[in-house]
């Protein structure tokens, strides 16, 4: 989930990852992976950013894995087959804190052939780089701070200042759910409007997702969370409105607390 949240991110706000991983904002488009004329790639926490010069590949990572060595090389190839000319810049962007030694690691090593790319982590990144785009804030609450609460309402007074209010739902929408990796459920829906994130396309996206395959732990947590303001004697709409889960489903969640 929190690496589809940063793979839309780059696809909404592809300028303000550029700015911050290029030093440029540089317009760039989308590069979808069947365009590399080889088998399907693995794109669920992947953005393959083109311009004319160049080719960005960032991967957006939670939990280190051992593969991703390689598959910076083998993205590096397909890349250099089919767009011979273009530069490419490659960035693994590690979220939560690891200690892992994966996470330090920036190279893939085979007998004779080594492979490098760039590595972020961004516990280690200053807070004050990810304040000055719309695109960049919601990654601030994982940056260098021993107050992620503190840094997350300085993202809210500048989400504030977002005009157009689709914008400003999708970044209230992704802020909340990145937060999640640092911060408890509560001071999350203090900090940050609800009304506003219930708005938010990815948002909407992670709560259908999640209620077509029964498996999404933020639905669960949100038919929980209605669950328990049902048994309390709460109006189902009243639970609906607060939760932002449709009346239906609230209505069936009742019918079956019922049986």
């Amino acid at each position: 989930m929190y690496d589809n949240v940063c793979k839309f991110l780059a696809e909404q706000f592809s300028s303000d990852i550029a700015k911050w991983l290029l030093g440029e904002a540089i317009p760039m488009t989308e590069l979808s992976p069947s365009e590399l004329s080889l088998e399907p790639i693995r794109a669920d926490s992947i953005m393959l950013l083109a311009s004319t010069p160049l080719v960005l590949h960032v991967e957006f990572q939670t939990n280190p894995k051992i593969d991703l060595l390689f598959r910076m090389l083998d993205y590096r190839v397909r890349v250099y087959r089919r767009y011979p000319d273009k530069q490419m810049r490659q960035v693994v962007v590690y979220l939560t804190r690891s200690n892992s030694p994966l996470v330090m690691q920036n190279s893939f090593n085979l007998e004779k052939t080594r492979h490098e790319f760039e590595v972020i982590r961004l516990w280690e990144q200053p807070t004050e780089m990810f304040l000055t785009a719309p695109g960049l804030l919601p990654f601030a609450v994982l940056s260098q701070t021993d107050n992620p609460t503190a840094v997350l309402t300085q993202v809210a007074a500048e989400i504030d200042k977002i005009e157009d209010k689709r914008v400003q739902a999708n970044v209230t929408g992704t802020a909340a759910i990145l937060a999640g990796l640092v911060l408890e459920k509560q001071p999350i829906g203090q900090i940050l409007r609800r009304e506003i994130m219930r708005e938010s396309v990815i948002y909407q996206e992670i709560l259908q997702e999640g209620e077509e395959k029964g498996l999404q732990k933020g639905v669960e947590r949100l038919e929980q969370a209605a669950r328990n303001l049902l048994a309390s004697g709460m109006a189902v709409e009243q639970v609906a409105n607060l939760i932002g889960l449709p009346l239906e489903r609230v209505r069936s969640l009742q019918a079956e607390g019922e049986r």
